[in-house]
C-alpha cells in the first residue's frame, strides 16, 4: 500500500485497465500517475498485470508509448556524462543466440575517440547476458560507482558494468511482471522498457541491435521492423541520437554458444581473427555508432587487425580487476555430436541451439540462478559448409554429464545436412536493413 496513507490519488487503476481493455487511450496524466503509483506500491501486481495483458491484446499509440518511456524513465535517476568532454555512443541488443557482441565491440569504438558507457544485464532464458561472459574472466567485477564508471571513461574511452538499481525503477519492477505473465512480446512495453533505461543512462546517441527470426524474441521481421522504428522514434524524441540494425538470428553468431566460450571467440575477433559474422556485425555497428556522433573517414576494420583494439579490450578488463591473461574455465566433460552422412549443412535453427546451452548450464531460468561459466556449445560447421560423414558438428561442454541428454533433446530436428546444390535456410543476409535518419 501508499506509504502516504492521507493521499488522495488522482486516478483509480480499475478506471485506466477498463479503458485500455476496451481500445481506450489513456491520457499523459492518467500513464504518469499509474508508473508513479506501481513504482510506489498503491497500484498492486494484480492490477497492473491486467493492464499489461490490456497492452498486449490492444496495443498502444505512438504518444502513449512516449508517455510510457517517459513516466518510467522519471521514475529514477538520470546520468549525464557531459562533463567527460569526449561524445558518447552506446549499443542496445534485443538478444540473441552466441550474440558476444558487445565485447569487442565496446574496445573498438573506444579506440576512435568516442566514450561507451555500455551498461548490460544478465541473462535469462536462451539469450546470453553480456555480464555473465564477462564473469568468466577471473577477478572481472561488473558493479561499479557511478565514480569509477566516470573516471574509466575518461581514461579508457569504454566500460561494461551494471546498471545501478537508481535507473527506472518502474522498469525493473513492469519487466519481472511481463516475465510471468505472458507479455513480454507487447511491442510498446518492449520499447518502452529498453529506451527508459537507454535515455536514462545518459548516452548522446543509440544504435539499436534488433534482432528477428528464430533465435530472436520477435520472430517476424514486420515485428521487428515496427519495433525498431518505435525505439528510434522514442530515442529522437529523446533528443537522443537513435538509428538501428535490423539483424538476422535465424542461424547462431559465430560459433560459440555459451559464456568462456564467447569470451575466448570475441578475443579472436579483436585480434582480427574470428568468424565472419561477428566481424561483420561488430564493424557494422561500429561504425553506425561513431557515424551517430559525428566521427566518419574512418577504418574500423585496420583497429582490429593492428592491435589498437585488444589494446584497449586488455586496459578496460583489467581496470574492473579482471585479468585478461587468465585461462578461462575449461568445463569438466564434452560430448561430441558428428556429421551422419557426407552433405552439406543446410540448417541450423538458432533458438534450440540456446535452448541447448541453457539446459547445459550456460544460462538461468530465474534471475537468482547462478550460470555454468564453462558449459556451452561450439559449432564446428555453419550453413553452407560441406562436412563428410563422421565429422564433428558441434561439441557439448558442462561440469554435469547428466545435462547432456536434455540439451540433445533440443536440438534433435534443429540442424540438417542435405545434398549439394539444396537450397541453404540461413534466413538470408545478417544485416536487413537500417532505420532511422
Amino acid at each position: 500500500m501508499s506509504t502516504n496513507q492521507n493521499r488522495i490519488e488522482e486516478f483509480d487503476a480499475v478506471d485506466l485497465i477498463h479503458a485500455k481493455r476496451d481500445r481506450g487511450e489513456l491520457s499523459t496524466p492518467q500513464i504518469d500517475w499509474l508508473i508513479d503509483a506501481y513504482t510506489r506500491g498503491y497500484v498492486g501486481d494484480e492490477q497492473m498485470a491486467a493492464m499489461t495483458m490490456a497492452i498486449f491484446l490492444n496495443g498502444m499509440n505512438r504518444r502513449e508509448i512516449k508517455d510510457l518511456t517517459m513516466a518510467m524513465l522519471n521514475s529514477g535517476e538520470r546520468m549525464s556524462f557531459a562533463g567527460l568532454g569526449k561524445p558518447t555512443t552506446d549499443k542496445h541488443s534485443t538478444g540473441g543466440v552466441g550474440d558476444k557482441i558487445t565485447l569487442p565491440l565496446m574496445p573498438l569504438v573506444a579506440v576512435f575517440g568516442a566514450a561507451v558507457p555500455q551498461l548490460s544485464g544478465r541473462g535469462l532464458g536462451h539469450t546470453g547476458g553480456t555480464l555473465d561472459k564477462l564473469e568468466a574472466i577471473p577477478g572481472w567485477r561488473a558493479h561499479l560507482t557511478n565514480e569509477e564508471m566516470f573516471a574509466q571513461l575518461q581514461e579508457f574511452g569504454g566500460v561494461i558494468c551494471a546498471a545501478g538499481g537508481g535507473l527506472a525503477p518502474a522498469d525493473g519492477k513492469l519487466y519481472a511482471l511481463r516475465d510471468i505473465t505472458g507479455t513480454v512480446e507487447a511491442i510498446p512495453l518492449i520499447a518502452s522498457s529498453i529506451m527508459s533505461k537507454k535515455i536514462a543512462e545518459g548516452t548522446g546517441a543509440l544504435v539499436l541491435d534488433v534482432k528477428f527470426g528464430s533465435g530472436a524474441f520477435l520472430k517476424d521481421i514486420e515485428r521487428s521492423r515496427e519495433l525498431a522504428r518505435t525505439m528510434v522514434a522514442l530515442g529522437e524524441d529523446a533528443g537522443v541520437a537513435t538509428s538501428a540494425l535490423l539483424t538476422n538470428m535465424n542461424v547462431p553468431l559465430g560459433f560459440a554458444i555459451g559464456n568462456a566460450n564467447e569470451v575466448r571467440e570475441s578475443v579472436e575477433v579483436l585480434a582480427g581473427g574470428g568468424p565472419k559474422d561477428v566481424v561483420e556485425l561488430t564493424v557494422a555497428l561500429a561504425q553506425e555508432m561513431l557515424a551517430l556522433v559525428g566521427i566518419t573517414d574512418v577504418d574500423v576494420e585496420s583497429a582490429l587487425t593492428d592491435g589498437r583494439a585488444m589494446d584497449k579490450w586488455r586496459d578496460v578488463i583489467r581496470a574492473q580487476g579482471g585479468d585478461p591473461d587468465a585461462p578461462l574455465p575449461v568445463a569438466r566433460e564434452t560430448h561430441v555430436v558428428t556429421a551422419e552422412r557426407d552433405g552439406v549443412l543446410v540448417e541450423q535453427q538458432a533458438l534450440p541451439f540456446g535452448i541447448g546451452a541453457w539446459r547445459l548450464g550456460a544460462g538461468r531460468a530465474r534471475k537468482q540462478d547462478p550460470v555454468q561459466h564453462a558449459a556451452g556449445i561450439d559449432l564446428h560447421a555453419k550453413p553452407g559448409d560441406t562436412v563428410r560423414a563422421g565429422q564433428p558438428l558441434f561439441t557439448l561442454s558442462a561440469d554435469e554429464p547428466e545435462r547432456f541428454a536434455r540439451a540433445l533433446e533440443a536440438v534433435e530436428g534443429a540442424y540438417r545436412i542435405g545434398d549439394p546444390g539444396e537450397p541453404v535456410l540461413d534466413g538470408g543476409p545478417l544485416i536487413a536493413e537500417r532505420i532511422g535518419r
